[in-house]
């Protein structure tokens, strides 16, 4: 697939959406630890999850469980009993939820101290704007390929609307690496730690402190590294 094929389809789920996943704002309380979010890029459902966590600020660790997935897969039934996406686990509440409106509506409320925006909350809105989003990208970020596991999660820094995020998100999900994802969208108060620590102000950026790489902005380069190391 072109670059420019590549990045104009990215950039139509973008526009599906309609702006949501974009702006973050300053979340009322932070959780002490990360979030936990077990989903597959292509599905419309765990889309809205990922857009609520980039309006909210908020750090959290992808277990990728895309289909033909063996790996996270198995885990999301043993804790909650059924292979249904998104799950997410709030470690810091006891916290297990399924379905995405129901999901979106506890972050919103136990995070964000105010309620969430027309296009998370109107769930028959956001289903089929996301919905359409996702037939923009095909199977990118569907299906799992052969790969390894990395002995520790990677690091990426990102936003869910960013057309060229999603295109590394896809590769990691593929893959079925798990890392931890900073949002750090339009506004963040989180961009600044991000300069600090990388010297660079462009996403999409990924850490991999099993190699010691640090890379980015651009998508085409993460995806080779992470298909060359991790792919099999």
């Amino acid at each position: 697939m072109s670059r420019i094929f590549d990045f104009a389809t990215s950039a139509l789920a973008t526009a599906a959406r309609l702006g949501a996943g974009i702006v973050a704002e300053q979340p009322a309380r932070r959780p002490g630890r990360p979030l936990e979010l077990y989903e597959f890029e292509a599905c419309p459902f765990c889309r809205k999850v990922r857009e609520a966590l980039t309006e909210l600020d908020l750090e959290v660790m992808i277990y990728p469980c895309p289909k033909g997935g063996k790996i996270y897969r198995p885990r999301v039934k043993q804790l909650g009993g059924k292979e249904m996406y998104p799950f997410l686990v709030d470690p810091n509440t006891g916290v297990q939820l399924y379905e995405s409106a129901d999901i979106v509506g506890y972050l919103f409320k136990t995070y964000g101290g105010r309620a969430a925006g027309p296009l998370l909350a109107i769930d028959s809105l956001a289903n089929v704007t996301s919905f359409i989003a996702s037939s923009s990208r095909a199977a990118h970020g569907h299906r799992a390929r052969p790969s390894r596991q990395p002995e520790k999660p990677l690091e990426m820094y990102g936003f869910e609307a960013s057309p060229l995020s999603r295109i590394v998100r896809e590769t990691l999900c593929e893959l079925e690496t798990p890392y931890l994802l900073h949002n750090i969208g339009k506004g963040s108060p989180s961009r600044e730690e991000f300069v600090k620590r990388t010297g660079q102000e462009l996403i999409p950026w990924l850490i991999d402190s099993n190699t010691g790489a640090s890379l980015g902005p651009d998508p085409q380069a993460i995806r080779q590294y992470l298909i060359d190391t991790y792919g099999t």
